[in-house]
């Protein structure tokens, strides 16, 4: 990758968080690119692993749904539903499989995830069940502190999902959180990990690119 400013940054900054997030117990890695996350990404899951993923720009950006679906993996995909039992089904199923793909709302500089959920599929995920979960993130995502944490998983990546997903809450017509109670809110759940346990669980990529919201 060409030596930018903005790359010369990034890579002084990735690696620091990923040290950082090692000693907070997550395996971490930095990838200047997109292409070199795929494949670290790949090279994370055992061949004939059942895998799964939440809701996730990121994963979708940097082809790996596309790469393991021409590989020997089982695959629980929720959008292969035809009702809303069916998907209902996948989710829960999902939560007991090998591997588990995801992106962050936030990572701070100190090494902590941060995330927004409105079903909470994606956290339960996170936080127990899944042999392994792998958190794709580009260094859009990494902010200063947990307070900075917060605001941009509330103010950039929630209102800016609820754009894709449609419906009732005031971000829509504003582009801020409004900390609401509407019904279809999707800042339900909300998860900071400080400390990956059992050690080594969550493998975070940092993507030296910017990469979903």
């Amino acid at each position: 990758m060409e030596n930018t400013p903005e790359n010369i940054r990034n890579a002084a900054a990735g690696q620091k968080v990923a040290d950082s997030m090692r000693k907070r117990g997550f395996e971490a890695f930095y990838c200047s690119s997109r292409e070199e996350a795929l494949s670290q990404a790949l090279s994370l899951i055992p061949e004939g692993d059942t895998v799964s993923w939440g809701g996730s720009v990121t994963v979708d950006e940097i082809g790996l749904k596309t790469a393991l679906r021409e590989r020997n993996y089982s695959l629980i995909d929720r959008d292969t539903a035809k009702t809303p039992e069916e998907r209902k089904r996948l989710l829960r199923q999902a939560l007991l499989c090998d591997t588990f793909l995801m992106s962050a709302n936030a990572i701070t500089m100190d090494g902590q995830l941060f995330n927004i959920d409105g079903n909470g599929n994606r956290l339960g995920a996170l936080v127990y069940g899944p042999e392994s979960v792998i958190v794709i993130a580009g260094m859009n995502k990494v902010v200063r502190t947990m307070e900075d944490a917060v605001s941009r998983a509330r103010n950039i990546a929630a209102t800016v999902n609820k754009q894709r997903f449609g419906g009732t809450t005031p971000c829509l017509k504003t582009g801020f959180c409004g900390d609401c109670l509407c019904e279809d809110t999707i800042c339900a759940q909300f998860v900071a990990t400080r400390y990956c346990r059992p050690a080594g669980r969550i493998k975070v990529i940092l993507v030296g690119e910017n990469l979903g919201y």
